[in-house]
């Protein structure tokens, strides 16, 4: 960073500018988020020999944002840019929508922050453009957006084909969203994309391979990471009951009934219907990991994935990892006898339930003694 800033610094016809100083983390709110250490901010602008100072300050630091969630993300890197001159700062973003069935564009004439605080400043100013997927994005779509956004730009017809090449890279790159924010409109009256967040769909890596090469864990949940290697479904939650189901309806139940009964998920985990006893093992691994897990219910129902399979690798968890927290197990299904044996058999201090609604109750009561 240092040997950076040097060389940047004796560009002396840059020595005028005033630079963007950017965390650089995977998720939104950054300028209005707070560093654990104190600095408040993620973005800030400076003058140009402030940079190197403001820098060391962010590098290695915790920055904390509505969207991080009070653990926050640590920022490894800092992106530098010239501030431009601009005239307003608007919001663009593509996403799919299950209303719609397709993508929809977001977009609202204010910018420069998150869209939750968009959104609830300024409700009345939310733009929504559902696109036709057979279709396409037409002429019609794009000026919507523009005629919203910026109904005074010069060069109206510009704009909208920026509108129309955004949605192209959104469907070519296989994204999940598209973010510009801010999309800002310059002196001049052009549209120009000023920041931007993408999400990618991980089912096209395949066919993506230079954008997910650039993928950085770092960033992400180290649990979530963990479960991927795994070949395990996992999205980590903010509750204290651990989940470990097969299949994704079952697991979404799972959590449902555990809200029912005034408890809190701690995360969605899907084994599959084909796991082995050593996925099962690392479940419980990533399970365990979470300081906030105060029990944990595995509930199986067992058609391809068999109940021993599931209670073998219970039993090995044990033997490898140091279980702390009361475990309620729930079988039924393929093998469920010979499941029931293995644990049984194991000695281990398990609590067992009859259903799925027993099995949410007892984790529930289990996980606030």
């Amino acid at each position: 960073m240092s040997h950076f800033m040097i060389q940047f610094n004796h560009t002396p016809n840059m020595m005028h500018l005033q630079i963007v100083v950017k965390s650089q983390i995977l998720a939104g709110g950054r300028g209005l988020g707070t560093f654990k250490s104190g600095l408040q901010g993620g973005v800030h602008i400076v003058k140009l020999e402030e940079t190197e100072s403001l820098a060391a300050k962010m590098l290695g630091q915790i920055l904390v944002t509505k969207q991080t969630g009070p653990q926050g993300k640590i920022v490894s890197k800092v992106y530098l840019c010239e501030k431009l001159s601009l005239v307003n700062e608007m919001y663009f973003a593509i996403t799919l929508d299950r209303n719609t069935a397709g993508p929809l564009i977001i977009a609202c004439s204010k910018g420069g922050t998150s869209i939750e605080d968009l959104a609830e400043k300024y409700p009345d100013m939310i733009i929504k453009v559902p696109i036709d997927v057979f279709k396409g994005i037409t002429d019609e779509d794009a000026a919507k957006v523009v005629d919203g956004l910026a109904p005074k730009t010069a060069d109206r017809q510009s704009s909208i084909e920026q509108i129309k090449k955004l949605y192209e890279l959104f469907c070519k790159s296989d994204c999940t969203l598209l973010e510009i924010n801010p999309l800002a409109e310059t002196a001049d009256n052009k549209l120009v994309a000023a920041d931007a967040k993408l999400n990618f769909d991980d089912n096209a890596a395949f066919r993506q391979k230079e954008i997910f090469a650039l993928r950085d864990t770092t960033q992400e949940d180290p649990r979530e990471v963990a479960a991927a290697k795994a070949d395990l479904n996992y999205i980590g939650l903010d509750g204290e009951i651990g989940c470990m189901v097969n299949g994704a309806g079952l697991a979404m139940a799972t959590m449902d009934i555990i809200k029912l009964h005034g408890g809190t998920p701690a995360n969605f985990l899907d084994v599959g219907g084909s796991a082995s006893e050593g996925q099962v093992v690392e479940a419980f691994k990533i399970l365990t990991s979470d300081d906030r897990v105060k029990a944990i219910l595995v509930n199986i129902f067992g058609g391809i994935m068999k109940c021993d399979v599931i209670a073998s690798g219970i039993v090995n968890a044990a033997k490898q990892v140091d279980l702390k927290v009361p475990v309620v197990v729930r079988l039924e299904g393929t093998n469920v006898d010979q499941g029931k044996r293995i644990l049984k058999e194991s000695g281990m201090t398990l609590i067992t339930a009859e259903d799925l609604d027993d099995a949410a109750e007892k984790a529930v009561k289990a996980s606030v003694k």
